[in-house]
């Protein structure tokens, strides 16, 4: 099967790390192809970067019509919804595929992620997924998510003691990294901390090929229907759904 893993972003070398961890799960046979948009943010620090992500993400996948299933690489499953109306394909954000596998190995977990303007996004997708029962807290280790491409930086460390904390005071029995940046990291974390430390690139992808296996791919009824035909002005006229759905 062919997966394209998106990183919303523009950063390259984190597209890069993003598409060596996608592929050190991928089955024999599994084609893994990693991309980020031209434009848009470097990285996704909130709800005005996440904005400017969308267009890329949509623009990326037109790209790749024939692709088996999509993987969003962002944390905060930036977009996610309009990946889902664009496609038949199955579409899997990162976030949400690491909560429900940390919910299959562990009764509490808690999310460590990068900066605390990330964590009301992401606590509102575990009510939107109905897992919010299940995380124990969503913790910010104060690292810039570019911090995360520094040779030498901190950001580790940093993320590796939030990860202490959380064990200590959240009782969190696996802990979700909240970040695609982070996904060189959860091997030798868990190694270190003793619990399941849980990457949402690696979960994604073990989704995508789970789905492709038993053959189902994403509803076109309700939410996810495709785009009622329309033209758009302006910038984004060439995204135009013309054709799509039904005429407006």
């Amino acid at each position: 099967m062919r997966i394209l893993v998106i990183n919303p972003n523009t950063t390259a070398s984190m597209t890069d790390k993003i598409g060596k961890a996608a592929a050190s799960v991928a089955s024999m046979g599994t084609e893994i192809t990693a991309v980020n948009p031209a434009d848009g943010p470097p990285s996704i620090e909130g709800y005005f970067d996440e904005v400017f992500a969308v267009p890329g993400i949509i623009a990326e996948m037109s790209k790749a019509p024939a692709a088996d299933a999509y993987v969003i690489a962002c944390f905060d499953d930036t977009g996610l919804d309009a990946a889902r109306c664009a496609t038949e394909a199955p579409v899997i954000g990162i976030g949400e595929a690491a909560f429900h596998l940390a919910s299959l190995v562990a009764g509490r977990f808690s999310v460590v992620t990068t900066l605390a303007r990330s964590v009301p996004a992401i606590e509102h997708n575990l009510a939107k997924y109905g897992l919010a029962s299940r995380c124990a807290k969503v913790r910010s280790s104060e690292v810039a998510v570019l911090d995360l491409e520094q040779p030498g930086s901190n950001a580790r460390h940093k993320i590796s003691d939030e990860i202490t904390r959380a064990i200590r005071e959240d009782h969190a029995e696996a802990i979700v990294l909240g970040c695609a940046g982070m996904a060189d990291l959860a091997h030798n974390l868990s190694q270190e901390h003793g619990v399941p430390v849980l990457d949402g690139v690696v979960c994604a992808v073990t989704l995508a090929e789970s789905l492709f296996k038993v053959g189902l791919k994403t509803s076109k009824v309700g939410g996810y229907a495709a785009p009622r035909g329309k033209r758009f002005a302006g910038i984004f006229a060439s995204a135009s759904p013309v054709g799509a759905g039904s005429p407006s």
